[in-house]
């Protein structure tokens, strides 16, 4: 009966720090409160059959007494409350109860709810690649598992419902606990779902399926030793489904009164787990009234005392807000050079698969995945050519690698992202693929809300090293609305993610390789029109030739006029710069080849040296990247410029089907052209 004596101490701890923050949340020396109070007990039983540094977490915000029994320290919990920069989660970047503690692998948690989902599919999978290889700096043991938990609202995630596929699927040792404390926030569960999710989720062949209540730490004990032995034997997931109670509200800025009534709050605090244990220890005779109450005033000293260290600490240093949001690689000076040209001349789409190849083959840690993307069943690999992906650029490596290392996925973008952020940071470099940017908007969470706020949310403790590889851009005839958008600002827009959009092979080789040098999250994006044309070939650039990011390309120099672009319009911009000369004008064509960063530099000397700009790309005009370009010229570079900058770009609609409509939405020489000659003209 020790521990569950000292589990009723943790119990109140937690419950107090509830109460402490509430306080201090109304003194405004807390800014943000919500309750773990009502999950203490199923937490807390849970804990101690769970092993800190060993296992992995990914809870969510009414974790409180997990992650004390676990072994975060109360100053600990409060110092993310007040804000501190001595904040081990976040360094006062997030609000309270967002945990993230590295030394006991608890992940640094986001908001979104549910969104935790997948990366700790993601880390599961990681758990056993890792285990049964040798790799320096990933580490895994045997029987470990990756926890997650949510709330029985957040169930109505789609991304829940995507991880349950992939960890049956794989039966992956993944442990699911959802604290159902009915109500999402102020909607009862019984308008969230037809039937509670235990009964919901019976449909998924290997999920060990288990409710419990919550409430009654005693039945928890019982029961978790069975369900955590099973998922550490590799029987496959399992999914607690306890009850419990909210006796706060939601959180600081909710009052529960306001939809519950008096009688149901009173139901459940006769249910209260704190209550239930006290009576159990208590009629037990384990504790005395006596015992109980020294019990309660040292969790309540305990987490006083913390809270005057907490608010007495460091906040952090308003000049620190820019650090951690992405750290570039160092290329070493040379590299760039590194090329002999004497490669074998290959296009656009080939340097990428014969990069993917050499990086795969240099390291073990790179994982291939998405849709398609392997080569065919293993039973029937031998007697077929192997599909390798649409675009073929994946093609071998499954046949070379084995299955584990280019491997398909389910049809679901948000899976394959979200697998990939909980590779990352287990300190793989996973290299998911999205068929068609034009799909890519179901993975958006997963790339804003969790890969690129990754390192700047743990202040540095966790970094999602990743290349999102992506198929992008139109020109295709017939590519129509669903296969042909260029929508590159939308990600140029999100702090911590970097942008990459080569336009020739020797260009994807150098920066892929970058990419994979990485510690944050890439968008590498591969446009669809250039896989092939003989206008992208070159000689297979050296091993050791990289090119570093934010570093742009003269592919046509001159000192009339410059042409700033990327992707597939550096080809039209160059077809645009020869039928100038031949009238006797010299134009500079600078393919920025990285968006997120860009080539500032480049773009200033070019404007210093012409004293005229024209930007080109292929997304539509109104907010399209190539306005951060101009505007930012504008801003500069004005005492340069001797003519506005003006900017060419697709039609504010969508790629259309037919190709004279296609033509004509999309950026075409002669438009190049009349954009050139106006801006010269001025």
């Amino acid at each position: 009966m020790h521990e569950a004596v000292e589990d009723l101490r943790l119990a109140w701890t937690s419950r107090y720090l509830d109460d402490r923050e509430i306080a201090l949340q109304k003194q405004s020396r807390v800014f943000f409160q919500i309750a773990g109070a009502g999950h203490e007990s199923l937490l807390l039983g849970l804990a101690r059959y769970l092993r800190p540094a060993y296992d992995w977490f990914f809870p969510y915000y009414r974790d409180r007494a997990l992650l004390l029994g676990l072994g975060v320290t109360p100053e600990e919990i409060l110092l993310q409350a007040v804000g501190s920069a001595a904040d081990p989660a976040s360094g006062g970047r997030q609000m309270p109860c967002h945990w993230g503690h590295r030394p006991l692998h608890v992940v640094s948690q986001s908001s979104p709810t549910g969104s935790q989902c997948l990366p700790a599919v993601g880390c599961a999978e990681a758990s056993r690649y890792i285990s049964r290889r040798s790799m320096p700096g990933c580490e895994a043991h045997g029987d470990e598992l990756t926890y997650v938990s949510l709330g029985e609202g957040a169930t109505s995630e789609g991304e829940f419902w995507e991880s349950l596929n992939t960890a049956c699927t794989l039966h992956l040792p993944l442990l699911y606990v959802v604290a159902d404390n009915g109500y999402a926030i102020s909607v009862p569960s019984d308008e969230q779902s037809p039937a509670p999710v235990s009964e919901l989720v019976r449909g998924f062949r290997g999920l060990q399926v288990h409710p419990l209540d919550g409430t009654d730490y005693f039945a928890v004990r019982a029961a978790a030793p069975e369900i955590v032995a099973a998922v550490r034997a590799g029987v496959g997931p399992a999914l607690i489904h306890a009850r419990v109670t909210r006796p706060y509200s939601h959180s600081a800025a909710d009052t529960q009164s306001k939809y519950r009534s008096a009688a149901e709050l009173a139901e459940e605090a006769a249910n209260d787990p704190i209550t239930r244990l006290e009576t159990a220890l208590l009629s037990g005779g384990v504790l005395s009234e006596s015992e109980l109450s020294a019990l309660r005033d040292a969790a309540r000293e305990e987490v006083m005392a913390a809270a005057r260290r907490a608010l007495a600490s460091p906040r952090p240093d308003p000049v620190t807000v820019t650090d951690n949001v992405v750290a570039l690689p160092v290329i070493p000076a040379g590299d760039e050079d590194a090329d002999d040209k004497t490669g074998e001349v290959v296009a656009f789409g080939e340097a990428i698969k014969r990069t993917l190849a050499e990086r795969m083959a240099a390291d073990e840690r790179i994982r291939v995945f998405g849709e398609d993307v392997a080569d065919a069943r293993e039973v029937v690999l031998a007697d077929v050519e192997g599909k390798g992906g649409v675009f073929g650029t994946t093609h071998g490596l499954q046949r070379r690698f084995g299955l584990a290392r280019c491997y398909n996925t389910p049809l679901a973008e948000a899976n394959i992202v979200g697998r990939a952020v909980g590779q990352a940071v287990r300190g793989l470099r996973p290299a998911p693929e999205v068929q068609f940017f034009d799909y890519i908007w179901p993975a958006m969470q997963q790339i804003k809300s969790e890969a690129a706020t990754m390192r700047w949310r743990s202040n540095g403790a966790w970094t999602c090293p990743m290349v999102l590889r992506v198929p992008i851009g139109g020109y295709l005839t017939g590519g129509a609305i669903w296969h042909s958008q260029s929508g590159e600002s939308i990600f140029t827009h999100v702090p911590g993610l970097i942008v990459v959009m080569p336009s020739r092979a020797a260009d994807a080789a150098g920066l892929l390789r970058t990419a994979f040098a990485c510690e944050d999250p890439v968008l590498f994006l591969e446009h669809k029109h250039l896989l092939r044309q003989p206008y992208t070939r070159d000689p297979f650039p050296s091993p050791g030739y990289r090119i570093p990011l934010g570093k742009g390309r003269v592919v046509v120099d001159g000192d009339d006029l410059a042409i700033v672009t990327w992707g597939a319009t550096v080809e039209k911009s160059r077809q645009a710069a020869a039928a100038l000369a031949d009238d006797g004008v010299s134009v500079r064509v600078i393919d920025l080849r990285t968006l997120a960063p860009w080539d500032r530099e480049m773009v200033a000397d070019a404007v210093a040296d012409t004293s005229r700009l024209v930007v080109v790309h292929e997304d539509v005009m109104t907010s399209g990247f190539g306005a951060e370009v101009a505007a930012w010229a504008g801003e500069h570079c004005f005492s340069d410029l001797d003519a506005p900058v003006r900017r060419v770009a697709a039609a504010d609609t969508h790629v259309a089907y037919e190709p004279g409509l296609e033509k004509a939405i999309l950026p075409q020489v002669d438009d190049i052209l009349a954009a050139a000659r106006a801006t010269l003209s001025y």
